[in-house]
């Protein structure tokens, strides 16, 4: 408690850490602990930086289409994950507002997937990002791009941060 003759501090409604890193590692940990679609597929965080993710899924036999080849939606599903990360990863709430995804190359039951999400632009309350969604061969099988949305909210507060 301050005393009436020293002057207070201004207090943050949002208290986060200063190392931009560390905060990018705990608004994803929050963020993929609450995330039940990507949890039931099977998605994992490899790692996670300031605007950019990187997630890695198996392909599984209920993931394939009718030509026995992985179903779009999946590709996408991995993806929109690595993007949502990145997007996050500055503990403000952020969301999809749009995206474009390209499939370049099949991939099959058993596949190891990895999605890349970089930030190409952010400002305001708006952001670019990138997504590279590769097989363990190093075949790229789709790329995607989002435009993002913040909006009020945060992902951490009080003692997550």
């Amino acid at each position: 408690m301050t005393s009436p003759d020293q002057p207070r501090q201004p207090q943050s409604t949002v208290a986060e850490p200063a190392d931009p890193q560390l905060l990018a590692e705990r608004c994803a940990e929050a963020m993929l602990a609450a995330d039940r679609a990507s949890a039931w597929l099977g998605i994992r965080l490899v790692s996670v930086g300031p605007g950019r993710s990187e997630l890695t899924m198996t392909v599984t036999e209920q993931m394939l289409n009718g030509h026995r080849i992985g179903h779009g939606g999946f590709v996408f599903s991995l993806a929109d994950s690595a993007f949502a990360v990145a997007c996050n990863s500055y503990n403000r709430s952020t969301v999809a507002a749009g995206c474009d995804i390209d499939f370049t190359a099949a991939v099959y039951g058993g596949d190891e997937l990895t999605a890349v999400a970089v930030e190409r632009y952010r400002r305001g309350r708006s952001g670019l990002y990138d997504v590279t969604v590769r097989r363990a061969d190093g075949v790229v099988v789709a790329e995607m791009r989002g435009r993002a949305r913040e909006i009020p909210g945060s992902l951490l507060s009080g003692d997550l941060l």
